[in-house]
């Protein structure tokens, strides 16, 4: 229903190894107008906890959604910002 009304549709893809049938569902899915994320850690954002991970992942999807949160955690500002903090 969420494609048919062509609302936003993000998908957290979980489960490897993946097979075919997985693949192909989700070109499907993305040819129809849905987003396919992986939820990979993003250890790139300096973590301090797996609440923090988690989060990451969850602001993530909430941007795709153009949900704006109060965010626990700042924005990843990029590969150049992150070196220069350490």
């Amino acid at each position: 229903v969420t494609l048919k009304e062509r609302r936003k549709l993000v998908l957290l893809a979980r489960e490897t190894p993946l097979t075919l049938a997985h693949l192909r569902n989700m070109t499907l899915a993305t040819e129809m107008g849905a987003l396919v994320m992986p939820p990979l850690p993003a250890f790139y954002a300096k973590p301090d906890s797996i609440e923090a991970l988690v989060d990451y992942t969850v602001m993530r999807v909430l941007d795709q959604l153009g949900i704006d949160p109060d965010r626990p955690y700042p924005r990843w500002q990029g590969l150049a910002a992150s070196l220069v903090s350490r």
